[in-house]
């Protein structure tokens, strides 16, 4: 694979074109195929000194063209940090997606009302059952509340590959508009199944831990990035990684967490310019094996 371009600290040919985007099947929306997560980083208190990077994150994510959050009443104060950071102007491009987390159904309306509140929205674009729990249960209520116009799209969520079988047997049943699970260069398992079912089914598909929780960078550290990332606009690992996930015509969107500025705009760059063909994929997965 001959270098096509010049890469130099992350920066390549295709930096300042547009995000490439994919469309939600049930509703032919557009979105962005970078998103943005916030398990860990956005788990702070008030003091102004962790705050301030966070909003420029959230500067940096809108005007680089993202547009959908995922978050969790799971992530502690992540919610509440999110619903005070966004501006208006935020919200007018915004897709907030957050889940339900608890058992019964007058415990899942309370906490969704809950963060309705949090997050300053009488309609969130995406709830979704945080890992599974007390499926049927939040469904019926989900359900209702799309039916409504409470929120727009209602999805399932878990992290783990011992998850991926149920969650198939759930995007088969229960006509939800959203799955999201892990998905990376070296966990690979949803190629078998659960990502052809998604596009078979109409599901719009999320990935989370597209960086192994960091385990992936620690895999290449220390390795120069290869000449024939240049070929697909790469400018660093994390591009190389979020560009083989985005490849993969049945997801939708990816959402790496971070708080800094710097990775914030290296993510986006995963999601700009070209993309790799099969043969280009396998040399990443081999990079990082």
């Amino acid at each position: 694979m001959a270098a096509a371009m010049a890469v130099t600290g992350g920066v390549t040919a295709a930096s300042g074109a547009a995000l490439l985007t994919r469309k939600v099947p049930s509703s032919g929306e557009d979105l962005p195929v970078i998103g943005l997560g916030t398990s860990g980083p956005f788990e702070v208190g008030e003091s102004a000194t962790q705050r301030a990077p966070l909003a420029e994150v959230l500067t940096g994510f809108f005007a680089g063209g993202g547009r959908l959050i995922d978050t969790s009443p799971m992530y502690s104060s992540a919610e509440s940090v999110l619903g005070e950071l966004l501006t208006p102007a935020m919200r007018a491009h915004a897709v907030l997606a957050t889940k339900v987390w608890t058992r019964g159904a007058r415990s899942g309306i309370e906490q969704m009302t809950h963060s309705e509140k949090l997050l300053g929205s009488a309609r969130l674009d995406l709830i979704q059952v945080h890992n599974l729990l007390d499926l049927k249960t939040q469904l019926r209520t989900l359900r209702t509340w799309r039916d409504a116009g409470r929120v727009r799209y209602i999805g399932v969520t878990h992290y783990t590959v011992s998850a991926h079988a149920e969650l198939a047997r759930v995007i088969t049943r229960e006509g939800v508009d959203f799955v999201q699970f892990n998905y990376s260069p070296v966990t690979r398992a949803a190629e078998a199944q659960l990502l052809p079912l998604a596009a078979e089914r109409g599901v719009a598909v999320l990935v989370n831990r597209p960086f192994e929780d960091g385990a992936l960078f620690r895999s290449v550290r220390g390795k120069p990035l290869p000449g024939w990332a240049g070929d697909i606009d790469a400018g660093s690992w994390g591009q190389l990684a979020l560009k083989f996930i985005v490849s993969h015509p049945a997801v939708t969107c990816v959402i790496p967490a971070t708080g800094k500025l710097e990775h914030l705009r290296d993510n986006l760059g995963g999601g700009r310019g070209r993309l790799p063909d099969t043969r280009q994929r396998a040399a990443i997965a081999a990079a990082f094996s």
